[in-house]
């Protein structure tokens, strides 16, 4: 017995030692697992390996791990990072051999396909787990405790791969009802990947190849230039083998969004930027960094644990941003490691540093365990939706879709950055489309048809019989046009104004909503509820509810009610003689909340009665309910916090789209707050958040147009979003939900320059090129003048002079150098 227990040890022992050390020591079989990743020779991919290395050991994930490294022969003459990974080199496919197609992402299906023909490990393992190189593992990532199975891999969900429902897929496979969204984390058998992976490879060439189809509308890719056509080509070439995913939504997390409650990822995918208060991080901005070759450098440190706490009252949140700033930490503990190993001297001391060696950061980075949330599968009635927790397992809830109406200017442009950007931070189920109203002529001249999925609408901002001009009817009038074009699944819609921020999921089945009984939230100033304008615009005043801003509605409902929203909004906009504020409640007796009227009145012709929620929606500026979580901000009016404030009616010519890196005045910090009152230090956080989110979302759009750094480079060029380099990987909806219609004319492009917006920039630029030269050509006479006149005033001197005077002349050969430099860069200018 005594020997069976010390065997027992022995195999406990070395289990332990495998997670650790990253090796194969102690795998049997069935249960031997290998971690792979695809990198390329460049200093973009050595600082990700370096996180990702450093990761893997901490976390204790069992099995060895492959870097499976494409270089070309020149590539790797400069190459210095061969030691950062066990590697497996790889011919590099960045140039396709035979279409000569420049696409460096098909070095991952072809890497894959390499070292299942080439690796000696293929022949020894059973599962597989295939990673991003801009990952942080957080815990053990264990194929069958996931719940993968053969025949049943389990990946992470990649909602943003529309193609997976349009003809995309009907194209590239025989199985299109076989098409699962996901991506990014992938665990499966190893007999799976030998039959998918030359599928993978050859679909991803298939997509690659057929240009008719990379349209945003058809992919997904706000850029339609085919760059996650191998994503598609590992959907589709399951599709062709037969591999059904468990999907899972839970497991992997990208920094800066919400996790769910009781959810413990055991990812980071660091693909998107994230902030945290005034510090941020984009993966981006150090796409050439040699940061793992430069001794003692590491990212900028983000706030620490305590300053964190102070930060963010909401605990979801605020977990939320304790799990940015360990992403970032982790990543610069394992350059730290590794500079060490790179013979760097020991860095002298920080705070920082000594945080990243104290037993706190130890212990809040410990390796993170699968927690019953965690393993929560989507059910396969939602597997196109990005859904909420789940506090039912095993119920089915019914798909959602939200839409919201704007018109072809860039005022709502920037409401749909701000609008779109927060949905997905939300955790909303479903797709979000966005209804444009435009007339013919606007349409020409319209540059933001790829901000998100659109639906094209004839504008009646001027009606059509009456040559009335009211903008406001094109909500209802989009909302019918849209339920007559467009083929919609969703059982139940959300209907939203395009000056809102969600900040958490908006579903039918937390707030009752049902067949017949839609929910919405209290306008309480429609007086004429309760007055003689709905005994006149309605059969059934008694059923006029006063509502609006957020509407869920089943669609059948809609369906019925949405004509009748438009003819009740054309009836009481005709009727001027009861425009007046006292029968309205419109302080301006304008028939501008004519089409809020037509709403109510239209649903009261149904007699379809509302829920009416006041725990919905909040206007940031007001006071909130102690202990409510509001679901979305409506900015519709001015808020301010001390003598800071946003109206968005300022902002109605200003272009804060297509300027590079436009934004509202940055809010104050949270920590200044007044903390006497706690009712107006709750107001006042909820008027940061919103404006914080606004220019979130502002920032990423710049970041995604490829903007250039406004310090550096001319106006003339500031306004110009193209850019040769592009990320490698997308990796989630908050870069991937821009769709534009088969039916519009080709975009111009909204990143050109124009004349309105060029300001004293290149001015400013240009004087200080010249101050330079002055000063240069000053610098140069001054230096010419010690030289020449020294032995004239000063006479021979000793062999010190002479060595001082050697100096001299060091100095001067160097400062010529650099006015060289000087010159060649103006030059290039």
């Amino acid at each position: 017995m005594a020997k069976l227990l010390a065997l027992g040890l022995v195999a406990v022992l070395g289990l332990v030692g495998l997670g650790i050390e990253g090796v194969e020591t102690g795998q049997k079989a069935p249960w031997r697992i290998h971690t792979l990743f695809s990198v390329e020779c460049q200093n973009y991919f050595d600082w990700q390996t370096v996180g990702l290395m450093h990761s893997f050991k901490k976390a204790q994930q069992p099995g060895p791990i492959t870097r499976l490294l494409s270089c070309t022969d020149e590539e790797k003459q400069k190459y210095r990072g061969m030691d950062l990974a066990p590697t497996l080199e790889v011919p590099s496919m960045s140039r396709h051999p035979r279409t000569g197609d420049w696409y460096p992402a098909i070095n991952k299906p072809a890497g894959v396909v390499h070292w299942l023909e080439n690796s000696k490990d293929a022949e020894n393992v059973d599962w597989v787990v295939i990673l991003d190189a801009d990952m942080i593992i957080r815990g053990p990532i264990i194929p069958w405790e996931l719940g993968a199975e053969k025949g049943r891999p389990v990946a992470a969900y990649y909602g943003y791969l529309i193609g997976c429902d349009n003809i995309l897929a009907k194209l590239h496979t025989e199985h299109p009802e076989l098409c699962d969204k996901v991506g990014g984390l992938l665990a499966m058998h190893i007999d799976d990947l030998r039959a998918l992976a030359p599928m993978w490879l050859s679909k991803t060439e298939e997509v690659r190849e057929d240009r008719a189809h990379w349209a945003t509308n058809i992919t997904g890719d706000i850029y339609a230039k085919g760059w996650i056509s191998e994503m598609y080509g590992y959907s589709f070439g399951a599709a062709e083998v037969g591999l059904r995913h468990k999907i899972n939504d839970n497991l992997m997390i990208y920094p800066g969004y919400i996790p769910r409650e009781g959810v413990e990822p055991i990812l980071f995918h660091y693909g998107l930027p994230f902030t945290v208060g005034n510090w941020s991080f984009s993966k981006l901005d150090h796409h050439e960094d040699d940061i793992v070759y430069d001794c003692g450098r590491l990212f900028p440190e983000p706030p620490y644990p305590r300053e964190v706490q102070l930060m963010e009252s909401d605990p979801n949140k605020r977990r939320a941003l304790f799990l940015s700033i360990e992403c970032i930490n982790t990543l610069n503990e394992g350059l730290l490691l590794q500079h060490k190993a790179n013979g760097c001297s020991k860095p002298g001391w920080s705070k920082y540093l000594s945080f990243l060696r104290s037993k706190t950061f130890a212990e809040l980075t410990r390796p993170r365990f699968l927690t019953p949330p965690t393993l929560q599968t989507m059910d396969e009635s939602i597997q196109t939706v990005q859904k909420q927790v789940i506090d039912k397992p095993g119920k089915k809830y019914p798909k959602i879709h939200t839409i919201f109406s704007t018109e072809c200017t860039t005022y709502f442009d920037w409401q749909t950055v701000g609008l779109v950007h927060s949905f997905h931070l939300s955790g909303q189920p479903g797709n979000i489309t966005r209804l444009l109203s435009c007339t013919d002529e606007d349409l020409k001249k319209y540059t933001g048809h790829d901000l998100v999925l659109t639906h094209y609408v004839p504008s009646m901002s001027r009606h059509p019989l009456t040559g009335d001009w009211y903008p406001a009817i094109n909500k209802p009038a989009a909302v019918l046009h849209w339920l007559n074009h467009a083929n919609i699944d969703a059982e139940f819609i959300v209907i939203l104004d395009a000056d809102m921020i969600l900040r958490g999921p908006i579903t039918p089945w937390e707030f009752k909503a049902e067949r017949g009984r839609p929910v919405s939230t209290p306008y309480d100033y429609l007086i004429g509820c309760d007055n003689e304008l709905a005994k006149l615009h309605t059969r059934h005043p008694d059923a006029c509810d006063k509502v609006g801003g957020v509407i869920v509605m089943h669609i059948d409902d809609l369906r019925k009610f949405a004509m009748l929203w438009l003819h009740k909004t054309e009836e009481v906009r005709a009727d001027k003689a009861h425009y007046a504020t006292n029968i309205t409640g419109d302080i301006y007796a304008s028939g501008w909340i004519s089409e809020m009227y037509g709403y109510s009145f239209g649903a009261a012709e149904l007699k379809l009665r509302h829920i009416i929620n006041k725990e919905i929606l909040i206007y940031p500026g007001y006071i909130p309910e102690p202990g409510v979580s509001y679901r979305v901000f409506h900015y519709g009016l001015e808020f301010k916090v001390g003598n800071w404030s946003i109206d968005k009616a300022n902002y109605r010519n200003v272009d804060m789209i297509n300027k590079c890196w436009e934004k509202f005045p940055d809010p104050p910090d949270p920590s200044t707050l007044d903390q006497a009152d706690e009712d107006i230090r709750q107001r006042d956080l909820l008027s940061i958040e919103c404006a914080k989110t606004l220019n979130e979302a502002l920032h990423l759009h710049h970041k995604r147009r490829n903007c250039p750094d406004p310090s550096t480079i001319s106006t003339s060029n500031l306004n110009s979003g193209k850019d040769d380099t592009m990320s490698r990987k997308f990796g989630s909806f908050d870069e991937i939900t821009a769709s534009r219609s088969n039916q519009m004319p080709k975009n111009n492009s909204h990143e050109s320059s124009k004349p309105a917006m060029i300001d004293g920039t290149f001015s400013s630029f240009r004087f200080w090129v010249v101050a330079l030269w002055v000063f240069a050509g000053l610098g140069f006479l001054a230096v010419m003048f010690v030289v020449f006149s020294g032995p004239k005033r000063r006479g021979t001197r000793g062999k010190i002079y002479r060595n001082k005077r050697r100096s001299s002349y060091s100095g001067y050969s160097d400062m010529n150098g650099r006015d060289r430099q000087i010159r060649s860069a103006d030059a290039s200018l």
